[in-house]
């Protein structure tokens, strides 16, 4: 199975993990001049060699008007009018502050989610997938700042997000990786860094409250090193591509990239990006059975949506014939080993067993996951699985339910009208 591990030891930022990934490519500079190809507006990617702790690597800069800007910033402008001059206090990666003063008899169309959408769809040359995992990556960043912020997503202005060259790593990543095609994405806990960092606001801690909102539920740690190691885009990228967090995996390693950041700590400064084959994904999973036959179709029907609200993996049921030739019902829950106990438990409350049996089995699995993708009803989510050389995508049944329901369609027709959508 074609694996790509990210290694986040030292957290993550949208230049590092372009350059990371990069390095990965046979024509590195064929990919950077497909790049500035792509129409993001004033921007010029060039990749530069780059050494940390004796490491050679790569580092990607991004110009915009021919200025080199920083991801790392935390100015965000929530406006609803900018029809006047202002001026940009940032506090940059390099420990000292830059005045840009900048006279505006506009609005910033491109920092709102509005403008990003606008800039995406309409001024740049990009695939279908690539398209809708850019937006995507920008929702989630744009959510997470209307939650910090207490505004409605489309009230939002921000300045970090809302930049050319946020625009330049976010599409340049997400083109990665459907140019490497990996079967599945597997990256390390990530390294937030400690500390606190200066934004327009005050002082905040470290991660940045965006960015810790973004990481939700991902596993993730601090340490001696003080100062911002993820940027909002870098957690947005990672939460969006990455499908486990954990050590690397066994697997025969074809090719490394190391993707350098701009900052020196005595630790090298740089997201590892390795590409390689591992086995195809198993897992080991316990089937308890019991054989009932004295149980009401509701009372199993009962009983195994209870068990699957527990957290089984599955629960079916077959028809069997018992002694006495009695009609029964053969009851299966499927489950992880550490929910055995739990389970057991449940499958003696919800039915009228005297017994259950377990069986170890281990099951090949695909990896799956969900995207969301805007439709003329709305967004509806799309269950996506790959592996095995195969990769699957299917509408989820409760969103297509739910439009049949208010538009008085059939499922079928909902989604014949969607299928477009499916890819």
């Amino acid at each position: 199975m074609k694996t790509l591990y990210l290694d986040c030891s030292m957290g993550a930022a949208g230049d590092m993990l372009t350059a990371a990934l990069l390095e990965l490519l046979d024509d590195r500079e064929a990919f950077v001049r497909e790049l500035n190809e792509v129409g993001i507006p004033d921007v010029e990617f060039t990749a530069e060699p780059a050494e940390k702790c004796g490491i050679t690597g790569t580092h990607m800069s991004v110009k915009v008007h021919g200025v080199e800007e920083d991801e790392h910033l935390h100015e965000h402008h929530h406006d609803h009018d900018h029809d006047h001059d202002h001026e940009h206090h940032h506090d940059h990666d390099h420990d000292h502050e830059h005045e840009h003063s900048h006279g505006h008899g506009h609005h910033h169309s491109h920092n709102s989610m509005h403008g990003i959408e606008h800039i995406v769809n309409d001024h740049m040359f990009l695939s279908e997938q690539v398209r809708e995992d850019v937006l995507s990556v920008y929702k989630l960043i744009a959510e997470a700042e209307s939650q910090v912020h207490g505004m409605p997503v489309d009230e939002i202005h921000f300045h970090e997000v809302g930049t050319m060259d946020a625009v330049a790593d976010v599409t340049a990543v997400c083109m990665l990786i459907e140019k490497l095609a990996p079967d599945q994405i597997i990256a390390s806990p990530v390294h937030v860094g400690a500390g606190t960092v200066k934004c327009a606001h005050g002082i905040l801690p470290v991660p940045a409250p965006a960015t810790a909102l973004i990481l939700k539920d991902v596993p993730i740690y601090g340490g001696a090193i003080q100062s911002e190691l993820c940027t909002p885009t870098g957690a947005a990228l990672l939460k969006h591509f990455v499908q486990k967090y954990e050590s690397m995996p066994v697997m025969k390693i074809k090719k490394i990239g190391y993707g350098m950041g701009k900052k020196d700590f005595p630790q090298a400064n740089c997201v590892r990006a390795i590409l390689g084959e591992s086995k195809d994904q198993t897992d080991l999973v316990l089937e308890l059975s019991c054989n009932v036959d004295d149980m009401t179709a509701e009372e199993i029907s009962f009983a195994t949506e209870q068990l699957m609200a527990c957290g089984a993996r599955d629960v079916y049921t077959i028809s069997i014939g018992m002694k006495k030739n009695r009609p029964g019902t053969l009851i299966r829950v499927i489950c992880t080993p550490d929910q055995r106990d739990m389970m057991v438990e449940k499958i003696f409350l919800y039915t009228t067993t005297l017994g259950i049996r377990q069986t170890e089995t281990k099951r090949f699995t695909l990896h799956r996951g969900m995207d969301t993708v805007e439709t003329e009803f709305g967004p509806v989510r799309v269950k996506k699985s790959s592996g095995y050389g195969v990769n699957k995508a299917k509408l989820e049944y409760d969103d297509i339910a739910e439009i049949a329901k208010e538009k008085g369609l059939g499922i079928r027709e909902v989604r014949n009208l969607l299928a477009g959508k499916v890819k």
